[in-house]
């Protein structure tokens, strides 16, 4: 189907919802139209949901696959291909790989170099085998000892499009509560208690010491290579005001209502994370997603650590009676492709690629219902 026609389709625009029907040319959408279709051919959506492809701009999933379990390398080409076709299955035609750098911790996989991924991945866009479109989002870990080091894979790679500041040092931003961050690392990271007790009196003294020239390298590489630039758990509204000094223009999952609210006096936009929706809170015990969307706080939503849960946290805002379905779909297709510069996408609007999903809802016993994802489209090619 050269020229192909979804018909019969409510259609997901970015002020309301409408039947009609979408023409797609040369991967561009050529015209959207309201009322059912007369077009003999084309997709017959019956009736499901058609939205812009999602945009996904931090998600670790492409690392889970790397390191299934704690210390089990996984080769990076089945890696690579399971995330893809996971991250396509949940909706997502535009993925930032989030690839963490700098680790102090020699069995980490962020402790370790990242070109044989890299490699990897431009083999596999090179050959067509990706159903998303790929972009790097690089996780900057600054009281790590090897961060730049390990960042050297990275530099001027035209798939790098997003630089993003961690400090992880227990006590502080997402790990505030200690007796949080032991259950983390001991439990997904598979540490004992006494390597979790070593760490965390290494951890101050790393912070001191590389913590802050480590940040004045990458704000100084996002400025002078214009890439955008995200802060990450900012908790105090001194965190919000030194990223917004340096130039970031996303708050990466903000702890603090008080953070949230200061990123957006600031002009940041506020990232959340889907599971947090999903579950109905912080697994940190951080300030809820939901809270963010009722306050007019929250403007993009990641799936963070499950690809699937981008569809189900903007369905719970709906069904929430948070959002209505056009401001919930934007936070995760027009707003994170607007704040990664990728003007060309995200909504479902004449001149911009055909990045389209078919979406059912079904409905579940209790009065209950579950959106599934049954197609998907990037630059009009079928891809699932």
């Amino acid at each position: 189907m050269n020229t192909p026609v979804f018909k019969n389709a409510q259609l997901v625009l970015p002020h309301e919802v409408v039947l009609g029907s979408v023409s797609v040319h040369n991967g561009l959408i050529s015209s959207v139209d309201q009322g059912p279709a007369t077009h003999a051919e084309g997709w017959n959506l019956q009736g499901d949901y058609l939205m812009p492809g999602f945009v996904e701009m931090h998600t670790d999933n492409f690392e889970r696959h790397l390191m299934p379990r704690p210390k089990v390398q996984w080769a990076e080409m089945p890696a690579l291909l399971a995330h893809d076709a996971e991250v396509a299955a949940a909706g997502i035609t535009t993925v930032f790989d989030a690839l963490g750098v700098g680790d102090a911790d020699p069995d980490s996989l962020r402790g370790s170099t990242w070109n044989p991924v890299i490699e990897t991945l431009d083999t596999c866009a090179r050959e067509g085998l990706l159903r998303a479109d790929h972009h790097l989002h690089v996780r900057c870990e600054l009281p790590a000892p090897n961060t730049i080091e390990l960042f050297a894979p990275f530099h001027d790679h035209p798939r790098l499009s997003l630089i993003s500041l961690m400090d992880h040092t227990p006590g502080q931003r997402q790990w505030e509560n200690i007796e949080v961050a032991r259950v983390y690392y001991t439990g997904k990271k598979g540490w004992s208690n006494e390597k979790f007790e070593r760490q965390v009196e290494l951890a101050g003294e790393l912070q001191a010491r590389y913590a802050a020239p480590h940040r004045a390298y990458f704000v100084n590489y996002c400025q002078t290579h214009r890439i955008a630039l995200a802060s990450h758990d900012d908790t105090t509204v001194a965190h919000v005001k030194q990223a917004h000094a340096e130039g970031a223009s996303m708050s990466e999952f903000p702890t603090t209502l008080l953070a949230a609210k200061t990123a957006h006096e600031l002009g940041l936009l506020n990232v959340m994370g889907g599971p947090n929706v999903v579950r109905g809170g912080s697994h940190s015990g951080n300030v809820a997603a939901a809270d963010l969307a009722r306050h007019g706080l929250l403007d993009i939503l990641s799936s963070d650590y499950v690809p699937g849960s981008l569809l189900s946290a903007a369905m719970r805002l709906v069904d929430d009676e948070i959002l209505s379905l056009p401001q919930a779909i934007a936070t995760v297709s027009h707003n994170p492709a607007k704040a990664t510069g990728l003007n060309d996408r995200g909504q479902i609007a004449v001149g911009l690629r055909a990045d389209l999903i078919q979406v059912r809802v079904v409905n579940l016993p209790h009065g209950k219902r579950h959106a599934v994802v049954r197609a998907v489209w990037r630059e009009g090619q079928r891809v699932l």
